[in-house]
């Protein structure tokens, strides 16, 4: 009996590798990222009434949403907050899923979208080998769609919760390079590894499963100087905030210089990185109508919320953090939208603002909404097309 082989085997020809899932996002012009609302309150300290949920059945929906509409990635941030939260009326941010629990389980329904993960590595018991290990399964199961977006935690309160003293802003960053330095060499090296360095030590240490595609997609959010040096030598994406507030002139006047020093890193480390901001997204038919909306958010602010808010922020976090996040620092009632920017409009003012965003440098968005999973169907039905007639999508 004699085996039938395929006429392409045999007629010579080349077939180009599949582009890993990271390169298939980087193809697009303009990166799209769902920001998810796994907290509740989501992105907006307002009590004005809709659907945002902090549920996982939520969030799962979203992420099935923006998979089906062609978005790039989604994640949602990691926190550590006391009783309470931030009070007020609402309690915001009592209640939050774990980000790294979320995409695992997310990794099981979805096909396409890459998939990040929140984590404060530096808190608590975090050893890079068990960071390697988890997140070489999870990129198994999702197929090479699994990544993480590295924090090292800026919210003195938070270290406390682990019994810990939150070390200084650039100490922080030297932490955070030895740990990727390490989880690089675990993902990459065939045989076993031992490492003695300030922070770690491992002795005879391996992984496997391998990574599909050399290592797992890493982002880094920062706004600093340390924070550019370490997004420069290790990240795909760097999230940034808003140099100036959630004012959209003159973020798009500060984002070219704001951003030159993470160019500059980035090439003297022969790389590329790309930069991605933080909209919130308030969008109607016409702009007065956005206007409108967009004002009825504001008028119900949870006042006491916002306040703790700010307050922890400013007490708790140290002089490079606030530098680095400027935007934090905002007129009242701004946090009742959310977000770094606001982007307020009609569809078509959307794309137009998404362009000049693009033009100043910035390689793609990871939005959030007021109400998810109304606007995001807003945004997939009239925003969506229009970004691909106006070439910032393929």
């Amino acid at each position: 009996m004699s085996l039938a082989i395929p006429a392409a085997l045999t007629s010579g020809a080349v077939h180009e590798p599949e582009p890993s899932p990271l390169e298939r996002v980087l193809q697009q012009p303009f990166n799209l990222g769902l920001f998810l609302p796994i907290q509740n309150g989501g992105w907006s300290i307002s009590t004005l009434p809709r659907s945002t949920d902090w549920r996982f059945d939520y969030n799962a929906r979203l992420t099935l949403k923006a998979e089906e509409l062609g978005f790039d990635l989604v994640f949602g941030l990691a926190q550590w907050m006391p009783k309470g939260g931030y009070g007020g009326v609402s309690n915001y941010r009592e209640t939050s899923l774990d980000s790294f629990i979320s995409t695992a389980a997310l990794s099981a329904i979805t096909r396409r979208i890459l998939l990040i993960s929140t984590i404060h590595v530096l808190y608590g018991p975090w050893h890079p080998l068990h960071l390697a290990k988890f997140g070489a399964t999870l990129d198994h199961i999702s197929g090479g769609r699994w990544g993480v977006n590295l924090v090292t935690g800026h919210i003195a309160a938070e270290a406390r919760m682990f019994g810990q003293v939150r070390e200084e802003h650039d100490a922080r960053y030297g932490r955070a390079a030895e740990f990727v330095d390490i989880l690089d060499r675990l993902w990459r090296t065939e045989g076993n590894v031992t490492f003695e360095g300030r922070h770690w030590q491992l002795y005879d240490a391996y992984v496997s499963p391998r990574p599909l595609h050399g290592r797992p997609i890493l982002i880094n959010a920062t706004g600093s100087k340390a924070g550019f040096e370490f997004g420069a030598r290790y990240s795909d994406f760097v999230f940034i905030p808003s140099p100036t507030g959630v004012e959209l002139e003159p973020t798009l006047q500060a984002l070219p210089d704001f951003t030159a020093g993470l160019r500059e890193a980035a090439q003297a480390q022969g790389r590329a990185v790309r930069t991605i901001i933080n909209p919130t997204v308030v969008s109607a038919a016409t702009d007065a109508l956005a206007q409108e909306r967009y004002e009825r958010i504001l008028a119900s602010e949870d006042t006491e919320a916002v306040a703790n808010f700010n307050a922890r922020f400013n007490t708790q976090t140290g002089a490079s953090d606030a530098r680095a996040w400027s935007s934090h620092r905002r007129r009242a009632g701004e946090r009742a939208v959310g977000g770094n920017i606001h982007l307020v409009g009609s569809p078509q003012r959307i794309v137009d603002d998404m362009i000049r965003l693009r033009d100043a440098g910035c390689h793609g968005v990871q939005l959030t909404f007021f109400d998810f999973e109304q606007d995001l169907a807003h945004f997939g039905q009239h925003i969506l097309p229009l970004m691909r007639e106006a070439g910032l999508r393929l």
